[in-house]
């Protein structure tokens, strides 16, 4: 027996949304929040089976003999975003050379500027190592000031992804009093 109606027409398994961007199948617009932090990413294994990031700032670099897979070692540029299908600020990280170089060369032009003052989509297709990414900056225009206030009001420390810390978890701020 068919029953068409066991679920709605429109439903959609809920996708978990977390702290980090991801570039799903198809147009991710986002709008750059601020400057990107930029270095080298490379992996451990930990004993459980799961792998951990371990970041470096450009002028601090691995030790190839401290790493276990050099190979894999990447540049890496990290920041916050403005995801809007998710509605959400996230830490965007990118490691495509592809779209750095794109993301450069509209920083760098004249007619475009600061990716900070536009949005930007990136369309993915395909799959692991048939992957394609393409960027189109959008014509420029104030961001939303909510979204702003949003922003600045998480004090993220993109920093703490160098020391492997968390960076949307702030240190508790105490009051000395005199």
């Amino acid at each position: 027996m068919n029953d068409n109606t066991f679920l709605p027409n429109d439903y959609e398994v809920p996708v978990k949304s977390g702290n980090y961007m991801r570039f799903q199948e198809g147009e991710n617009r986002f709008r750059i929040l601020s400057s990107p932090i930029i270095g080298w990413e490379a992996w451990e294994e930990k004993g459980d089976g799961t792998r951990k990031p371990i970041r470096r700032p450009m002028d601090k670099p691995f030790n190839i003999e401290d790493i276990e897979k050099p190979e894999e070692v990447k540049h890496f540029w990290a920041m916050p975003v403005y995801n809007y299908q998710e509605e959400r600020v996230q830490i965007l990280e990118i490691t495509q050379k592809g779209l750095q170089k794109s993301i450069r060369a509209l920083a760098k032009d004249e007619d475009w500027g600061s990716p900070t003052e536009y949005d930007l989509v990136v369309t993915r297709e395909g799959k692991e190592l048939d992957t394609k990414y393409t960027l189109n900056p959008k014509p420029a225009k104030k961001i939303d000031s909510g979204i702003l206030k949003l922003y600045e009001d998480m004090r993220i420390d993109l920093t703490a992804l160098y020391r492997g810390e968390d960076p949307f978890v702030q240190p508790e701020i105490v009051e000395k009093k005199v």
